[in-house]
């Protein structure tokens, strides 16, 4: 009876997207030498885990994120390489995700507070069916301040072993991890904003 409850509730959190998980950040070895100036910043960036922001997890083996591919707006090819130099929020979304689509608008209040030359919020839509319903839901609630970026493939989730929506990973600029959410976030709260400020404190 326990694990039919126990599987129901699963089937009816997937339903929801409310399932969140990270598989593939361990699978890769650690990038050492490219990656050694993130795992100090990860470390730095640990105890301001908390809050809104509690479930953020601080990688211990970063890994170079850097070859992974999406399209931009306009159809182009991105790779995170593109971003060398900027810390980058990548946040994997989908407007069949309802924590997805709550947590939208405080990821755009976070690139309009932070975004700029050092630093973007880089949420790409993982959506497979139907390429204009996530830009229109975009613009019907007033996402203005995030470029659009797509990956209708799927191929970015299954490198970064995702298997939950959202999921959000903070790159250093040289296009390692430094954290990690599986889930959602108050992106637009005090702690948040801690957290990042102190990721792009030099």
């Amino acid at each position: 009876m326990l694990l039919a409850g126990l599987a129901l509730g699963v089937a009816v959190a997937v339903g929801a997207g409310a399932v969140y998980g990270l598989t593939g950040f361990g699978r890769n070895p650690p990038q050492t030498a490219a990656c050694g100036p993130a795992l100090s910043l990860a470390r730095k960036i640990a105890p301001l885990s908390r809050g809104e922001v509690a479930a953020v997890a601080a990688a211990d083996t970063p890994r170079s994120l850097r070859e992974l591919a999406f399209s931009d707006g306009a159809g182009a090819p991105k790779t995170l390489a593109d971003w060398q130099g900027r810390t980058v929020l990548l946040n994997l979304w989908a407007t069949w995700c309802v924590p997805c689509r709550k947590e939208m608008p405080a990821l755009d209040a976070l690139q309009r507070s932070l975004g700029g030359p050092g630093f973007e919020v880089v949420a790409v839509n993982v959506d497979t069916r139907n390429p204009d319903k996530p830009r229109a839901w975009l613009k019907e609630v007033g996402i203005e301040g995030l470029a659009y970026y797509a990956d209708p493939s799927g191929k970015l989730m299954r490198e970064l072993g995702v298997f939950g929506l959202p999921t959000t990973v903070l790159v250093d600029p040289s296009g390692c991890t430094v954290a990690t959410l599986a889930g959602p976030a108050e992106w637009a709260s005090p702690d948040a904003l801690a957290l990042v400020r102190a990721a792009l404190a030099r």
